[in-house]
């Protein structure tokens, strides 16, 4: 029995959706995979329904390097009410207190978000994706199942107000940078609680995501109009390359010999004058053609290690 055909173009690059709200990113990612007619994407870490802003969705060998964005830090435009608290942490949720949040001032807030910045220790929601079991957690809390979850350690580069409007019910908007795995719900929850008011997330978005800022993405509806005037192809324009995930990685560059094994995954001596960042993780590497190879691991005594290639 013969294998069964791919369907779609065999197309690679890393494509910046600013996600709208109303919409989970399975659903997007879904969306900008049909317009473009690729035969395969992912999106690299989601965003919830509500929140809005840069989604970066890589397509064909840009999956490849997906993990590396998984793992950058992102920033994050955001409104927090205070003196309401909800099940979810957001505005998604059921009502599960009140209090009078009028006597709130920035001094005392910005007091309070201090204690919120560097290496924090951080409890994911019940409401977040990550999973128990093979099941993500927002699954198990709509069955009414709570599961005891680990503090984890996240870091918050930047945490700043940037308008206050007080009341009953007052409406703070803030500005988190932060490492991979911060839940801004959470951050909302934790200040709520300090504060003494309780609080949850009525607007979520995000600016940035690794080298990646929201000036560059392109909303579903440019995409489906560009799609509707000249089909998939017109939309290759928005295409950022294979490697645009990992552009601040050191780069090394192979005459055809030292390309050739290394396609054939074996180690290869570090081109002459090439001077690594001994601090990164991985290095580009590219044919002295300037086609993209893939990336390799730096070894002690010298050479590149292959790790994850592209397909020619």
């Amino acid at each position: 029995m013969g294998r069964r055909r791919t369907r779609g173009r065999d197309l690679s690059g890393t494509f910046l959706l600013d996600k709208p709200t109303g919409i989970t990113s399975n659903h997007a990612l879904q969306r900008v995979r049909r317009l473009f007619d690729a035969n395969k994407a992912g999106h690299t870490g989601s965003l919830d329904p509500l929140a809005t802003g840069v989604l970066p969705i890589c397509l064909g060998e840009a999956t490849k390097f997906s993990r590396y964005l998984l793992e950058s830090d992102k920033s994050y435009r955001s409104t927090f009410t205070l003196g309401v608290e909800t099940d979810t942490g957001d505005c998604d949720g059921q009502v599960t207190g009140s209090a009078d949040a009028s006597a709130l001032t920035i001094d005392l807030i910005s007091a309070a978000i201090d204690r919120f910045k560097g290496p924090i220790e951080q409890v994911p929601s019940m409401y977040s994706a990550l999973k128990h079991q093979g099941q993500p957690l927002y699954k198990l809390a709509r069955q009414g199942i709570e599961i005891e979850r680990s503090a984890r350690p996240v870091e918050i580069f930047d945490y700043r107000i940037e308008r206050f409007t007080a009341g009953q019910a007052a409406l703070l908007e803030v500005y988190v940078h932060c490492s991979k795995g911060t839940y801004v719900r959470s951050l909302a929850e934790d200040l709520g609680a300090v504060l003494g008011c309780g609080a949850h997330v009525s607007r979520l978005h995000r600016s940035s995501a690794g080298a990646f800022n929201e000036s560059q993405s392109t909303s579903l509806e440019a995409l489906q109009t560009y799609y509707d005037e000249g089909g998939p192809t017109s939309l290759d324009r928005f295409l950022l390359p294979v490697d645009a995930a990992i552009a601040d990685r050191p780069a090394a560059v192979l005459d055809d010999r030292a390309a050739s094994l290394l396609l054939r995954g074996q180690a290869v001596l570090s081109p002459e004058g090439f001077i690594p960042d001994l601090e990164a993780d991985i290095v580009r590497v590219f044919r002295d053609d300037e086609t993209f190879l893939g990336v390799a691991k730096l070894t002690d005594d010298g050479y590149l290690a292959p790790s994850r290639l592209v397909v020619a």
